[in-house]
């Protein structure tokens, strides 16, 4: 038998369901319902040699460690990823820079979170499809209106791997008001562990001390979610 590595087969978007390419989800559900690699793929348009262009997008937000990596990335940089060239480059700064200018133009526009279920809808479209558990956290001012959503860890996360000064770091450079931190459970199953209920427990009390409000910690299963304030899991008084 051939000892040689056997080429793992890649679908193209073409060959996936019509109901499951990007741009048909769009079309049918609205844009707030894909992911970012989606709406990513979109903007990209086509893949490379094996690699669909979800495959793409999805390796270049790993990469770079999601969208606001990707708008600090040179043009030159992203020239020299494989799949990319100078029109993929420029297509995709473009639509960076139009967000950056969006949220620069009308902050009034921004989401308010009013509501667990508010946090929730926009984050089971991120985080609620994936394989691998994603630890990440919702940046709010003052009025509760969302800054930005920052990826911090990916894979298989134990409390001793979250480190409570890294959550709250970028909250401290953007003078944030509060933050929602959420993860995933790859198994669809969105019961808190006990490491949950631990790691939630100290990023309030981190937070009480440097003046940012944990407004929740949301744990995403497949199409269910559970808020652990409500839950007042973490969050004793």
């Amino acid at each position: 038998m051939d000892e040689r590595e056997e080429a793992v087969y890649r679908p193209t978007i073409k060959e996936l369901p019509t109901t499951e390419r990007p741009r048909e989800r769009l079309a049918r559900l609205g844009p707030g319902a894909l992911s970012t690699a989606e709406l990513l793929a979109i903007i990209l348009r086509t893949g490379v040699g094996g690699e669909s262009v979800l495959d793409v997008a999805t390796r270049l937000l790993a990469r770079y460690g999601g969208l606001a990596g990707l708008a600090r990335a040179s043009f030159s940089e992203l020239v020299a990823e494989r799949g990319m060239g100078l029109a993929k480059a420029a297509q995709l700064q473009a639509a960076l820079e139009l967000g950056r200018r969006m949220t620069l133009a009308a902050p009034e526009e921004r989401p308010t979170l009013y509501t667990p279920h508010d946090a929730a809808a926009l984050l089971m479209a991120e985080i609620g499809h994936l394989e691998q558990e994603h630890f990440c956290t919702l940046f709010l001012d003052a009025r509760y209106r969302v800054l930005g959503l920052q990826t911090l860890y990916r894979g298989s996360l134990t409390l001793t791997q979250i480190r409570i000064g890294e959550v709250f770091r970028e909250a401290i450079r953007r003078n944030c008001a509060a933050i929602v931190v959420a993860h995933n459970h790859p198994s669809g199953d969105p019961a808190p562990s006990p490491d949950d209920i631990a790691v939630t427990r100290q990023l309030v009390e981190a937070g009480r001390l440097l003046g940012i409000e944990v407004l929740d910690h949301l744990v995403i299963g497949q199409h269910r979610w559970i808020s652990m304030r409500d839950r007042r899991l973490g969050f004793e008084e």
